[in-house]
């Protein structure tokens, strides 16, 4: 026995996986998920079958190539749970091989994503250091290396006992994914379900380590996997009284197709979508019927926006509009792009990747401007920059804009420097020139000049900072704070072109933000707003609806951008089914008073009124007396897990241009009430009764 246990397989084996463990314990740590956890328990089982499968591999090498294989491969495990700790921080997810198309678009964003790292992150390094200390100073001295015949065949026999080993772990670390007392009962998904696709990074990384779900990940992207099925829904049976309000929908076409339909993924879709509520009309439904509509994804932009002093405009618009307190922009790997997608068409991005890269082919009649479309509007998109990051020329088409616009149509100058962003004050301007305010429109603008970087100087990082010269902001607040003065410049100017134009009291303009600033230290953003770090208020963002003509008025509503289609179709009494969209119409007053008024992040985390729920580490913390039952929990996680995952494949699978396609193939024009037969008729007795009078006389 004493031989075996000094066999360099085994010191191999030891002097591996107790780095390699470590370094999954320093990082549950930094990442505050707990220590005296089952998952612990499953990660240090897969720690021992990769540290098992490194050590065989080993003995198949000599002394040196053994030590820079292992070594390599522990450098890699580091390096890649380090960068992941970087990622959440930066972005609020961990990051998946799925982003990698826009690799080579980001590269820009190093410096911040450098910038914003948390310097206790680089203490994961240490035990790959101290591995390499070991290999390289105390191996030797620990025991003699032989490379005789003997040694080698005690070699092979470990190797051998090792594999066993490993066959009867990956038993055992099978029975841990769905052993009923290692499982979190609130959690969203089944642990099995994750390993069999980690859809959700969050979740996967907290429940297997960052080892194996890098390991998962690759995997997913090299092997193509099916579609994880979505937990089990009941079909909407209710009968609902028919009032007033009620919308009346005819559903032949939709059964008629699903009759015909035998793909399983658009009859699951087809099944889901059907059976989902269809909402009331309300008090605010046709409050701007006929209106012009200008909707602005503003770039960077977080509550420090709301500021009468240094944003005149923009506050204006906030307190005369309507303004939503609660609202989110949950940041995810790509939040401009996912964003605003999700905001055009009411569906959950798939975080995972660039969604709208990724499936830029796909269409969407249900968007925002497709409902506008039907309506008779005239509908447009413009944007201040280049496609290097997304492809919105063709994105924005099939989602069903009229006409895009980007930075070189409109003739904005621009410069290929990172640092640099072109002003949207010109996109008011040139955006403006090319809609035609004598006929009905719906345009589509997303900023650009409040992008980071802010801690290097730009022109617009520099342009107004002496407005925050006697504040004791840091200079990167100072210059995102001036990027900001331009972009409610940007406002200031787009009222003043309406009013000129005519149209300005019949234009209905929505601002939001695609996410927080991230690009901003925390520490930065908490010396503005003090409790921006409390809760999740790192992902708050303005949200206003305006109108010169309206009355302002403040919503405590939790919300997002998932649910601005229905919002604004609502408004605007488009002729729409809300059962398409995720997001539900947050001004309906069912939405106020029911459970549904929460807002969802991208782990599909959420949080109301009476508490927050956390997904990665399926742990919900109240902030007050009233409390959920866990079956209340659970009930929510499920639902808001079909609602993520049916988003996620109709975008995988083009459902909506597969549903459209077919409603029109199937619906058929109800027959024209005849109003002429009573007409006819009357005229005929008419006649007779004249002729009658006739024979009489």
């Amino acid at each position: 026995m004493k031989k075996y246990l000094n066999n360099i397989v085994f010191k191999n084996y030891i002097s591996f996986l107790i780095p390699l463990f470590i370094i999954e314990v320093l990082f549950r740590i930094l990442e505050e998920m707990p220590i005296l956890d089952w998952a612990v328990l499953r990660i240090f089982i897969s720690c021992n079958i990769l540290s098992l499968f490194v050590s065989i591999c080993t003995c198949f090498m000599n002394r040196k190539l053994g030590n820079i294989f292992s070594s390599l491969i522990l450098f890699v495990a580091s390096i890649y749970t380090t960068l992941q700790a970087g990622f959440k921080n930066f972005l609020g997810i961990y990051i998946s091989l799925g982003t990698s198309s826009q690799l080579g678009a980001v590269k820009e964003y190093v410096g911040d994503y450098l910038a914003s790292f948390n310097p206790l992150f680089w203490t994961i390094l240490i035990p790959f250091v101290l591995f390499i200390l070991y290999k390289i100073f105390l191996e030797k001295k620990f025991f003699r290396i032989e490379e005789n015949q003997f040694q080698k065949r005690n070699n092979r026999q470990v190797a051998g006992v090792f594999t066993l080993i490993i066959l009867v772990l990956a038993g055992i670390y099978n029975l841990t994914l769905s052993a009923s007392f290692m499982q979190n009962s609130l959690q969203l998904e089944s642990t099995k379900a994750l390993f069999k696709k980690p859809e959700n990074p969050n979740i996967s990384v907290n429940q297997f380590g960052t080892s194996v779900f890098g390991i998962l990940d690759v995997k997913t992207i090299l092997f193509k996997t099916e579609e994880s099925e979505p937990t089990i829904f009941e079909s909407n049976t209710q009968t609902e009284e028919i009032t007033d309000n009620s919308r009346i929908i005819d559903d032949t076409a939709w059964h008629t197709l699903a009759s015909e339909t035998t793909d399983n993924n658009y009859q699951l879709l087809n099944n889901y979508f059907i059976n989902r509520t269809i909402t009331d009309k309300n008090e605010y439904t046709g409050m701007f019927e006929g209106k012009n509509l200008i909707m602005i994804m503003m770039e960077s932009v977080g509550e420090i926006f709301i500021n009468p002093e240094y944003y005149p405009t923009f506050y204006k618009m906030y307190t005369e509009g309507f303004s939503f307190s609660n609202n989110y922009s949950p940041r995810n790997s790509c939040p401009t792009g996912n964003n605003e997608m999700s905001g055009m068409i009411s569906l959950f991005s798939i975080n995972r990747f660039c969604t709208n890269n990724t499936y830029k082919n796909n269409k969407y009649d249900e968007s925002i401007f497709g409902l506008f479309n039907n309506a008779g509007y005239s509908t447009s998109s413009y944007h201040d920059y280049t496609e290097s990051y997304y492809f919105r020329s063709t994105i924005h088409k099939n989602m069903g804009s009229g006409a895009y616009y980007g930075v070189e149509d409109l003739k904005i100058p621009y410069n290929w420097v990172y640092e640099e962003w072109p002003s949207d004050v010109l996109l008011m301007e040139r955006a403006m020139e090319h809609i035609d305010t004598t006929k009905p429109f719906m345009a589509w603008m997303t900023t650009v000049t409040s992008h980071q970087p802010y801690y290097v100087s730009s022109e617009y990082g520099d342009k107004y900072l002496d407005l925050f010269k006697d504040t004791k902001y840091s200079m990167g607040t100072k210059r995102y704070m001036s990027k900001l003065v331009e972009v409610d410049k940007a406002l200031e100017r787009l009222l003043e072109l309406l009013e000129e134009k005519g149209v300005l009291e019949d234009t209905v303009i929505v601002l939001f933000g695609d996410h927080c600033p991230y690009g901003l230290h925390d520490s930065d953003v908490a010396s503005v707003l003090p409790d921006a770090l409390e809760r999740n208020n790192k992902e708050k963002t303005p949200l206003v609806i305006y109108n010169s003509g309206m009355e302002g008025k403040n919503f405590k509503q939790y919300t997002s951008y998932i649910n601005l289609v229905p919002t604004i179709a609502n408004l605007f009494n488009l002729n729409y089914d809300p059962r398409l969209y995720i997001g539900e119409d947050i001004l309906n007053p069912e939405y106020s008073s029911s459970y549904k008024n929460r807002v969802i992040f991208t782990d599909g985390s959420w949080e109301n009124s009476i508490g927050s729920y956390d997904a990665t580490n399926g742990k919900m913390t109240y902030f007050g007396d009233e409390k959920y039952t866990n079956e209340e929990i659970i009930a929510y996680n499920k639902e808001i897990n079909n609602m993520i995952k049916m988003s996620n494949l109709a975008i995988t699978s083009n459902y909506f241009e597969y549903l459209n396609d077919g409603l029109k193939k199937y619906y058929v024009e109800p027959e024209p009430t005849d109003t002429t037969q009573d007409t006819t008729n009357e005229e005929e007795n008419e006649e007779l009764e004249e002729n009658t009078d006739k024979v009489e006389q």
